[in-house]
């Protein structure tokens, strides 16, 4: 076996397989897969190997419909039978709402380029009489979908690399990694048979590896305490039976192709053909996680026993959609592990703190995902970036040390048995929450808080009034909550609005190396002593890879605002250029303040007055003025008996300022700022001013698949100096412009951001966010088109349940476009 290499690639299962040969495809030859048993001896071996196009996420929709297009090439290239059979997907739906679930989806299937069709009741009971239709409200069905044998694909996929140039190396078992300053030296051990099980033996090797990319599936959290560091992926029990042949199948069969896969989601299962019988795959409820910690060595290819009693209530629901199924007794029965993560997307990138170390864990559509995880994180390593914005897919979207392995467990299990339970844009799933609350938590609750949760935080979404269940307000429309948050946004518009910003990070940068590095790190001019700037940190492709607000309260002294829910992912970007650029600009400190500073953002045309009753200084009157205090300043001042940073800048597009307060003060603050008379205000009230705004986001409009040019955002790109990123941003020009778009929607539902854009009849772009504008009483969304129709009064369509609706591009921040609002003087 090579003992240097380009690139070793840690385990060899479907995903495994596609990343050698999607890096040896792209030039990197020298690559060496290791497996420490048989290729597909993981989960890889039982899976059912169904395709589902179906997916909520716009870069896994992306992912997946790869895959599907690649798999079909492989037997061309390779020789090899991939076993797909091309044979159509049909998901039907019991209720209006999960077809209101499918529209949406197909939101994002448009804008992917997935075909997808629209059944009824009767024309599925046309095409396929052994379904029960009576109380079905309709089905999409996907014709390029279908299902593949993962033993074939693997082995298909790992031909095709060895034809690439890439070894494959069975039995041998990674025991250790150390980057030494350049490489990775990992410690490779020789397994063998013993007994049934797998055992290392003494032969051992050392790889120096210039990268490292884990595909580790089952034995993820062995990984984990390989490289010292935290992976929230652990299998959770998946059951699925296969039947003798149903008669009545087969006759069908006699005068028809292969039946499509059935999905029925309203009874949490999937059902497809085998060999004239049916395999039934349910998704139940109490599936229980395993191997927390490691994966014992006498489990092999091995399978857990069956529960039928746990899968009881899908079994007869099966017989209930295909009577015929009920004459067909059980052939045989599978329950194996397979790998999950908290929200069902699996991990794919560069590992926290590490260099050069990328994982691909926590599959859980493994064998749908293994061709396009393996083609696009091949462009990320070879290329720097991929095509589409893999953030949503990033290891550290958890966050941080917070995330223990009892948490990830219960996440998994309710992430499994969600598979089939309505994905809402609204949702918040329950289990292990609250978790991390910040001082004010219960006084929000007690005023009626519904809470999300972001990166582990509490943080209240809208306040409705007492016994109000947000599980049974949301919707794919205008959900319960929606009268609260128009309330809570007027209430900004027109009084005064109190929001808990908490859950942001904040990182203090200072030391003598720190105004250098800020300089080239970001794009915009760096604030002076006692101001703020907006900024971004660009990937080396050009593209966006993070929004900071800088706050200087010093020559050499900063503190980095970014979004919350993204906080390990900023951080983790953020130490390692400090670490790669210190011996340039000197000795640089960097501080992770997130939990020692409260946040209260206070909004509203009475702001000032709310202020002014509190604020304590020699000269109240004039305090808060814009002389004294001007917009885009940062001052120290304080509110009764409570220390403030004040910073002059509000996210709701009004008079407002950010109060950053001691953590320990919250309750305090919280009690004084509500005894004005203020009105509490949750993040959808917020998501919705701010597009009134035109204040993009990131992870909606502020991605590494667009540039700061291209968001709009020229006016916090200084051209003048050097900057990270800057030749690649040029030279990418402007392929597509952000808008803002008011929408003369239907009268119960706003957009989700998710949905395509059209012009005379053609697919020009797609909303990244959209919502509710009360001061223009419609809907308002935000998203990108072509550059040359981004041209205020430019009329486009865009499509919502299946309908196409009016909608207009108009000038940025639509609401208060020339900022007299928010730099209204007392």
């Amino acid at each position: 076996m090579k003992t240097q290499v380009k690139a070793l690639i840690v385990g060899g299962g479907a995903v495994g397989t596609s990343i050698a040969y999607h890096l040896a495809k792209a030039g990197w030859s020298d690559v060496v897969l290791l497996e420490r048993d048989e290729l597909t001896s993981g989960s890889t071996w039982h899976a059912a190997g169904l395709l589902p196009l179906f997916n909520m996420s716009y870069a896994t929709s992306h992912i997946h419909d790869y895959s599907v297009k690649f798999y079909k090439t492989l037997e061309e290239e390779t020789g090899l039978n991939a076993g797909f059979s091309v044979v159509g997907n049909l998901r039907m739906a019991q209720s209006q709402a999960r077809m209101d679930e499918y529209m949406l989806y197909a939101s994002t299937a448009e804008t992917v380029g997935i075909p997808f069709e629209w059944l009824s009741p009767e024309q599925i009971k046309e095409r396929y009489p052994l379904v029960r239709t009576e109380d079905l409200i309709g089905a999409i069905y996907h014709p390029t979908d279908g299902y593949i044998n993962p033993a074939d694909v693997t082995m298909a996929m790992a031909k095709g690399a060895r034809q690439r140039g890439v070894s494959v190396e069975r039995k041998w078992q990674v025991d250790g990694y150390e980057w030494r300053g350049d490489h990775w030296a990992v410690t490779c051990t020789k397994t063998v048979e013993k007994g049934g099980n797998l055992v290392p033996s003494d032969e051992q090797i050392v790889v120096k590896a210039e990268h490292v990319v884990t595909a580790t599936g089952n034995h993820a959290q062995r990984t984990a305490k390989l490289l010292g560091i935290r992976i929230p992926a652990i299998p959770v029990e998946h059951q699925y039976i296969v039947t003798e042949p149903d008669p009545a199948l087969v006759d069908w069969r006699k005068e028809n192709g292969e039946h499509p896969v059935l999905r029925d989601a309203d009874a949490k299962w999937y059902v497809r053909e085998e060999r004239g019988g049916w395999i039934l795959g349910p998704y139940e409820r109490n599936a229980p996680a395993r191997f927390l910690y490691d994966v014992p060595e006498s489990f092999r290819a091995d399978l857990f026993p069956l529960d039928l009693e746990r899968i009881e209530e899908e079994y007869m629901s099966m017989i209930h959609r295909i009577p015929s199924s009920e004459t067909a007794g059980l052939k045989d029965d599978y329950n194996g592990p397979i790998c999950y993560t908290p929200d069902g997307n699996p991990l794919v990138g560069p590992a926290p703190g590490l260099r050069n170390m990328w994982l691909a864990e926590g599959f859980s559509f493994g064998i749908t995902a293994a061709g396009g995880t393996g083609y696009y994180l091949a462009q990320v390593m070879v290329e720097g970036e991929a095509e589409i914005d893999m953030a949503s897919l990033d290891p550290k979207r958890y966050g941080g040390d917070w995330m223990t392995t009892e948490y990830a467990a219960r996440k998994n299990e309710e992430c499994y048995e969600h598979v089939y339970v309505l994905h809402h844009p609204d949702e918040e799933r329950p289990a292990c929450r609250p978790l991390r609350t910040a001082p004010a938590y219960d006084r929000q609750k007690a005023l009626g808080a519904q809470f999300g949760c972001v990166n582990g935080w509490e943080r209240p979404n809208y306040y409705a009034p007492d016994a109000f269940s947000d599980h049974d307000a949301r919707s794919f429309r205008r959900g319960g909550w929606w009268e609260y948050a128009r309330a809570e946004a007027q209430a900004v518009r027109e009084g005064c609005g109190l929001i808990d910003a908490t859950a942001f990070a904040k990182h203090r940068i200072s030391g003598p190396g720190a105004t250098g590095f800020l300089d080239w790190f970001t794009c915009n001019k760096l604030p002076k002593v006692g101001r703020i700037n907006l900024t971004y940190a660009l990937t080396d492709a050009g593209t966006t890879r993070t929004e900071y607000t800088i706050i200087r309260t010093g020559e050499d002294d900063y503190t980095l605002i970014s979004a919350g829910a993204w906080h390990a992912y900023d951080q983790d970007f953020l130490y390692k250029n400090i670490m790669e650029q210190e011996d340039r600009f000197g000795r640089i400190n960097e501080e992770d303040v997130t939990t020692k500073w409260g946040v209260f953002a206070i909004a509203g045309p009475k702001a000032r007055e709310v202020m002014g009753r509190l604020v304590k200084d020699a000269d109240p009157d004039t305090v808060l003025s814009n002389k004294r205090f001007p917009w885009l300043s940062v001052r120290d001042i304080e509110l009764g008996m409570c220390p403030i940073r004040a910073v002059r800048v509000a996210y709701t597009g009004e008079l407002g300022w950010e109060l950053h307060h001691p953590m320990e003060m919250g309750c305090y603050l919280w009690d004084l700022l509500i005894a004005e008379g203020v009105t509490p205000v949750g993040a959808r009230a917020q998501n919705w001013l701010r597009q009134e705004k035109s204040y993009r986001a990131f992870g909606t409009e502020l991605g590494r698949d667009a540039t700061p040019l291209e968001a709009g955002l020229d006016r916090f790109v200084d051209l003048s100096k050097d900057f990270h990123g800057k030749a690649a941003m040029q030279a990418l020009g402007i392929r597509s412009t952000c808008v803002t778009v008011l929408v003369d929607g239907p009268d119960d539902a706003d957009p989700w951001g998710r949905e395509a854009l059209l012009w005379d009849g053609e697919k020009v772009g797609r909303l990244t966010s959209g919502g509710y504008s009360v001061a223009f009483g419609k809907s308002i969304g935000m998203g990108y088109v072509r550059p040359d129709l981004a041209v205020p009064g430019t009329k486009l369509k865009v499509r919502m349940f299946r309908e196409l609706y009016d909608a207009e591009v108009v000038e940025d921040s639509p609401y208060d476009p020339s900022n007299a609002v928010i730099r209204m003087d007392g």
